[in-house]
């Protein structure tokens, strides 16, 4: 091999001996920092999580009150519209009233009608009262006299028959009394239900809270038990947070929780728990499972568990936003 070959030959090995030493240690140190990180990281991660347990699976609730009518009729007027507040008492919407003002009118004359019939029986009772008096006052005059041989045993007999009547006449106008008071009873029953459903033909709020939906239209025909309204009461929202019954073991009412709502990102509000359900989710389900029957799988269950808010939050929640609940349970 020639010089000028061998030469050419010991030229790359050379470049490589040229490199500037010490160039790898910035790369070294900078992922041995990362690394440090990342590790001292993940040591609080696990610290915290030996202390805490957090679900991702929670909303925030509130008080849901449906608002239904209690009488049939076509909706006359809607005073209120979606998203606003209310107070309690405060008309909603009102229904005609025609057939109702009729029904009281009605109950209003037979109640009249019964009063009479009280009087009437009364008055009865006071003249066959009065009668009987005088009828066993001659039975007493007609016995002295039969006994002095005044009268005949016949016309004591014939006295004797008019007072026995006229006490089988005064017990039957105490009975035609008491059936009319009865009447009167039910006519005064029959008045008062007539005005209780003349009064629910105006809906009210049953609570303080905003108009979340609206289901009703003027000129509407709606029914009892048609949910036509709904309002969130503003008095208290709280937290439901789904747990993992393995979550559980540690968990007590009053323990201290942390509240991240998603709205509202890098906000943290402080709770505690106020009860823990006494049934899983599934066991209040439309359909719950029937472990007894068919295949059966383990599936961890979810515990709903109530978290109320320490202090009122000043952030505009909403009933259903999401949540992300942290338990201190150690």
């Amino acid at each position: 091999m020639s010089e000028q070959q061998q030469s050419n030959h010991e030229k790359p090995a050379n470049a490589l001996d040229k490199r500037p030493q010490g160039q790898s240690w910035p790369r070294l140190a900078i992922f041995g920092v990362l690394l440090a990180i990342g590790l001292g990281w993940g040591g609080m991660e696990f610290v915290h999580s030996l202390s805490h347990e957090e679900t991702d699976d929670a909303q925030i609730t509130g008080d849901i009150y449906p608002v239904s009518p209690r009488v049939p009729g076509n909706v006359l007027d809607v005073m209120v519209d979606s998203n606003q507040m209310v107070k309690a008492g405060d008309t909603l919407l009102t229904i005609d009233q025609s057939d109702y003002l009729v029904k009281r009118d009605m109950a209003q004359a037979q109640l009249l009608r019964a009063r009479a019939a009280v009087s009437a029986a009364k008055a009865e009772i006071v003249a066959a009262g009065a009668n009987q008096t005088k009828l066993n006052a001659d039975l007493r005059r007609s016995r002295n006299l039969q006994k002095q041989d005044v009268i005949s045993r016949a016309e004591l007999d014939a006295v004797t028959a008019g007072a026995t009547a006229s006490t089988a006449q005064h017990s039957a106008a105490g009975d035609q009394y008491k059936a009319a008071l009865a009447q009167e009873k039910l006519a005064e029953a029959e008045l008062k239900n007539a005005e209780l459903m003349l009064s629910w033909t105006t809906v009210t709020a049953p609570a303080d809270g905003q108009v979340a939906k609206k289901n009703v239209q003027p000129g509407q025909f709606v029914s009892p038990g048609q949910q036509l309204i709904a309002i969130v009461g503003s008095d208290e929202l709280w937290v439901v947070a789904n747990f993992k019954e393995t979550q559980l073991e540690h968990m007590r009412p009053g323990q201290k929780v942390i509240i991240k709502v998603d709205a509202f990102p890098g906000k943290e509000l402080k709770g505690h728990i106020d009860s823990i359900s006494a049934g899983t989710g599934a066991q209040f389900a439309l359909l719950p499972p029937d472990n007894a029957s068919g295949n059966f799988v383990k599936v961890a269950q979810r515990v709903p568990v109530k978290i109320v808010f320490d202090e009122k939050p000043e952030l505009p929640l909403a009933a259903g936003m999401n949540v992300i609940a942290e338990v201190k349970v150690k």
